[in-house]
């Protein structure tokens, strides 16, 4: 069984991530979305909220995609989860250059599980977290990078 991780902070899940789901969720028998506790990035969302979010944007994708929350290292969050498969999106030649550094470390750790990249749309390519955030903050207009449900979550956080 082809058992696939696609981890990542989430913060907050956008279009960009959803459309990575979308074809991952092809490749595998079962998609693990790995929703990472990483407190330096000092997220807008709870864990628990960034897993609901990712919960409610996957649920309308396909029934065999399960949301696991995650604080260990990414490998043994895919040994958790019996993932033989890590799925990794990139925007960018800078995204490629971190996970490259990544990918030999996980090799490393454990050699049986792979990697696989897949390319953000080109549509979605310019899409971040962290952008749709500031954007937010500033009070401008996210539909386009965000579904509507996650738009009135970051809105009522942000200016509530």
């Amino acid at each position: 069984m082809r058992v696939g991780l696609y981890p990542g902070t989430f913060d907050p899940v956008t279009i960009g991530h959803t459309d990575i789901i979308r074809r991952a969720v092809n490749l595998v028998d079962k998609l693990v979305i790995g929703v990472a506790i990483n407190n330096d990035k000092n997220p807008l969302f709870t864990l628990e909220e960034r897993v609901a979010l990712i919960e409610t944007e996957s649920r309308s994708i396909a029934s065999n995609i399960i949301v696991h929350p995650f604080e260990n290292l990414l490998i043994h969050c895919a040994k958790d989860v019996g993932a033989n498969i890590i799925i990794r999106g990139l925007r960018a030649v800078s995204d490629f250059e971190y996970e490259f550094q990544m990918v030999g470390m996980n090799r490393s750790l454990d050699a049986s599980i792979e990697t696989v990249f897949l390319m953000a749309d080109a549509q979605h390519q310019a899409v971040a977290s962290r952008l749709v955030k500031e954007i937010a903050r500033l009070k401008g207009d996210i539909s386009n990078f965000v579904s509507e449900n996650v738009s009135k979550a970051i809105n009522a956080k942000l200016h509530s």
